[in-house]
């Protein structure tokens, strides 16, 4: 209960219908705050315990001085939690083990139970196994429910374990697209000492695209599993008042250009400018002329360029946007009228205070992709063929076959070369949210069908919605027809190619790419575009709007030029460019108009937690504690809190350490925890063969988070990843220095350490663990003994989630890396400095001595309640300890 010093609480009547509220108008400073600062600022209000939150950490944020570098600890009390699948797995796993753990320490199990609401959408696990026939999606369903029965019963007996804890069954969607089309509230309420309250609508969510959310005026952004275990156990998310990037938007979308093109040219202008670890917000006239599909578009790509969120102000729009997805006429009138009420409604002609101002003129945005191998890397679809003439040559190999190669799919024979696209996918909620590009690519398929085109034969297309709305509004408008004639058929509701779940090869194409090291590429309407993500037998990634995820499909390869290069011939003979097919803006709109309503969202989300019968039909335990298989391969109890003690031990400096890896720059959690494929003779491989799991079944990566024994054997696995000891090599391999620098895999070398006694380093450059909040990149590096990260510059999650996992991040000063300091990674490590954290404070630097070089290092152990996360050796033991009690 909120001690209320400020007297900010009154009533707001709207509809006939009181409610309590906390009136953030009333606090000195307040009126010009961005939006996203006006949401915490209400959250501390209604928070204030007199102890973590006080009228000083109240009047910090509303006197908040834009210019300052952030040094003001506040903490942030999410409203709800939402999760995906293959990190909502790991959570509920630690929550049945923290159960089991509180009662060794003499505690309450009942205290590990949720406090706010917990949405899990299970969407990460469908894989595009068949594809291009009617009942692609049906036969994947089924396959999906083979191989994942077991997750899926482990987490029905969650949803009836603990207290508010939803699932929604798979093939439903993808969790952004079913937060912002049904689970988002903008406003929430709640009865409180009966009172009923409303609140901003706040969240966390287990995937770094919860952002997408933002666009709907509701703040929140993703966090690792384990940060996330705790918010759902009450444990505010600690943090600093950030920088906030003020981004005016002026003007209108050219004719032609799409949602993702403008997204795209973000990504690239924000990552330049470094929004990492900042706000971002957007403003100024153009906001309005912003529809909430391309604001989720742009929301959603947060990640890509860094900023903690990306977020727009509630107006109108947000209100058409509402009704438009059912929300009923009393939610929606609450929505506005507590927005104007609070003044977080947005006004165009006012400019709110804020730490630094980017703009763009919507009008010079073109057609764009973005690769091959990063989001922020944009190109102009103009250049897009010399681009790739350019970068092809450098993903050759001494084995890299220049021919085509004869090879034949299904009864057809045809040839594959350097440059072809293999994967041509429309997946991912960053564009299946957005009917116009959807609708907008159906109308291109519907024209270059009609003129006689085809999907070229070796190109792999797959579509993936993020919700059912997609296909019915495609049947309605009577266009899946001319979406399935190019290969287009429905494979699954989920995310699919874009996480890397875009199934196999047929067996002619995988062999020709792989006996000939071809360098063919894959073209995704996704977000990320990561090295070794969407297929093990692609080395080129283009993320592009879903039109022109169709285009590739018709042009068959990456070494086109859409404005000269034919497409084919029409039936006449005659060549066929794109802008011959490319649907008008009054076209796509008018497809819009007659064919999405408010009904659609409704039907389809009206049992929306229910299943299908196959669902229904899974055999679910139950009890408030779950029983553990011995044999189970994908669900296990993890270690985290075996031989816990009541109380934590000092902390203590790091010495005898040796390195595990040295890494470059950009190196994401798909290189550090890859969710794709396992192979056979990788060390989860091997582990999963030896406990009787057949190689068709050894599913993936993320659908085994639960088996903390298949995720410690897969951290640093992916096959792209290239560890600096060794020269030339790629993959999950490592020195042992225990054995006179022998290559080995990075696990095995890891046991070897561990059984000595030895704590491990890692060495990294600049963006470390960029990309998904992958808390098992955090987990499975502390399971491998790794006690400290020395890197240049560290992505946001990743570094939060290090700390959570008792793994010491720290960053190179004064522009220093490994390579400048001569460091070769055969050196015997030691860090001094860090008991400091047992008097309390954070030491800025610390010393470490490699070998005869010594250099200082930043702690980046960024706020107070990061320290006890670490004192403690990890968030979950510091939650665990405190609701024992």
């Amino acid at each position: 209960m909120s001690k209320n010093s400020l007297g900010t609480k009154k009533n707001l009547t709207v509809a006939g219908k009181d409610y309590e509220i906390f009136d953030i108008s009333t606090v000195d400073g307040a009126t010009n705050l961005p939006f996203s600062l006006k949401v915490l600022l209400e959250n501390l209000l209604r928070t204030e315990d007199g102890a973590n939150i006080t009228a000083d950490h109240i009047k910090a944020l509303a006197q908040w001085d834009p210019s300052v570098e952030p040094d003001t600890e506040i903490q942030f009390t999410p409203a709800r939690v939402v999760m995906q699948d293959f990190t909502g797995v790991p959570c509920i796993v630690d929550l049945a083990t923290m159960r089991e753990a509180i009662v060794d320490l003499g505690g309450d199990p009942s205290k590990v139970n949720p406090l706010a609401p917990a949405e899990l959408v299970i969407d990460h696990s469908v894989i595009a196994d068949v594809f291009g026939t009617k009942d692609s999606f049906e036969q994947n369903t089924d396959i999906e429910y083979e191989r994942n029965r077991e997750r899926y019963r482990f987490l029905r007996w969650g949803q009836g374990a603990f207290d508010e804890f939803k699932v929604v069954p798979p093939g439903t969607g993808i969790v952004h697209q079913v937060n912002i089309e049904y689970l988002a509230r903008v406003v929430m309420t709640r009865t409180v000492n009966g009172v009923l309250r409303a609140y901003p609508d706040t969240v966390v969510g287990t995937d770094s695209h919860t952002t997408m959310v933002n666009g709907l005026g509701v703040l929140g952004w993703g966090v690792g599993g384990i940060e996330a275990e705790a918010a759902l156990l009450g444990q505010p998310v600690s943090m600093l008042i950030p920088r906030v990037v003020g981004f005016k938007l002026s003007g209108e979308l050219p004719v032609g250009t799409t949602a993702t093109d403008m997204a795209l040219t973000i990504t690239e202008m924000l990552r330049k400018h470094g929004v990492v670890g900042k706000f971002v917000e957007f403003y100024g006239p153009g906001v309005v002329s912003v529809p909430m599909a391309n604001r989720t578009t742009i929301g959603n790509m947060s990640p890509e360029y860094g900023s903690t969120c990306a977020i727009f102000p509630i107006d109108e729009e947000t209100l058409r946007y509402l009704r438009l997805t059912g929300r009923n006429d009393d939610q929606v009138a609450l929505v506005e009228q507590y927005a104007k009420a609070q003044g977080m409604w947005h006004d165009p002609s006012v400019s709110p205070r804020f730490s630094e101002n980017i703009e763009l003129d919507l009008s010079t945005v073109v057609s764009s992709i973005a690769g091959p191998k990063r989001p922020q890397d944009r190109i102009s679809l103009t250049a897009s063929k010399s681009s790739f003439e350019k970068i092809l040559p450098t993903y050759f190999s001494d084995k890299t076959g220049k021919e085509a190669y004869p090879v034949k799919v299904g009864a057809k024979a045809t040839t594959i070369k350097n440059g072809d696209v293999v994967i041509a996918s429309i997946t991912s909620c960053t564009n299946t949210s957005n009917p116009s590009v959807m609708i907008g690519a159906a109308l291109l398929a519907k024209k270059a069908v009609e003129k006689g085109l085809t999907s070229k034969p070796w190109v792999k297309t797959t579509l993936a919605p993020g919700s059912k709305v997609v296909t019915d509004y495609y049947d309605r408008a009577d266009l899946t027809k001319y979406m399935e004639a190019l290969g287009f058929n429905l494979v699954g509701y989920g995310c699919v190619t874009c996480i890397g779940n875009s199934g196999p090869l047929p067996i002619e194409i995988s062999k020709a790419v792989n006996e000939n090291d071809l360098a063919v590429t894959a073209v995704l309407s996704g977000n990320r575009n990561f090295e070794g993500r969407i297929s093990p037998d692609v080395k080129m990634n283009y993320l592009a709007s879903p039109p022109l995820v169709v285009a590739y499909a018709l042009a068959g390869t990456m070494d086109h030029d859409f404005e000269n290069d034919s497409l084919g011939n029409d039936k006449d003979g005659k060549p066929v460019l794109l802008k011959d097919i490319w649907p008008s803006a009054q076209e796509i709109q008018s497809v819009i108009d007659s064919s999405i309503s408010s009904e659609m969202f409704k039907k389809d989300y009206a049992t929306v937690f229910d299943g299908d019968h196959r669902w229904k039909s899974l055999d679910t335990p139950t009890g408030k504690t779950f029983e553990w298989d011995p044999k189970s391969t994908y669900v296990r109890k993890p270690p985290y809190f075996d031989g816990m003690p009541a109380e934590p031990k000092p902390v203590t400096d790091i010495t005898g350490a040796r390195v595990l890896a040295i890494l470059g720059d950009s190196v994401t959690t798909d290189h550090i925890s890859p969710a794709g494929n396992i192979k056979a003779d990788s060390p989860a491989g091997k582990y999963l063969e030896a406990n009787g799991v057949d190689r068709k079944d050894f599913n993936s990566y993320g659908s085994r988070r639960g088996n903390h024994e298949v995720m410690i054997r897969g951290t640093f696995a992916n096959i792209r990843l290239k560890n600096l000891l060794l020269d030339g090599v790629e993959g999950s391999f490592t020195k042992n220095f225990l054995s006179n620098g022998e290559q080995t895999t990075i696990y095995d070398a890891s046991v070897a350490y561990q059984a000595a006694g030895v704590g491990l380093i890692i060495l990294a450059g600049k963006e470390y663990g960029s990309g998904s909040s992958r808390d098992w990149a955090a987990k499975g590096t502390a399971l491998l003994g790794v006690r400290a990260v020395i890197a240049e510059s560290f992505e946001r999650i990743h570094r939060s989630n290090l700390i959570g996992m008792g793994v010491l991040p720290l960053q190179f000063t004064n522009g220093a890396n490994a390579q400048s300091l001569g460091l070769k990674g055969d050196e015997t490590f030691a860090i001094t400095g860090v008991m400091a954290l047992n008097n309390g404070g954070i030491p800025k630097e610390v010393t470490v001595t490699a070998g005869d070089k010594t250099f200082t290092a930043k702690v980046r152990i960024d706020t107070p309640g990061e320290a006890d996360y670490y004192r403690h050796g990890g968030i979950m033991q510091y939650v665990l300890r405190q609701l024992r009690g």
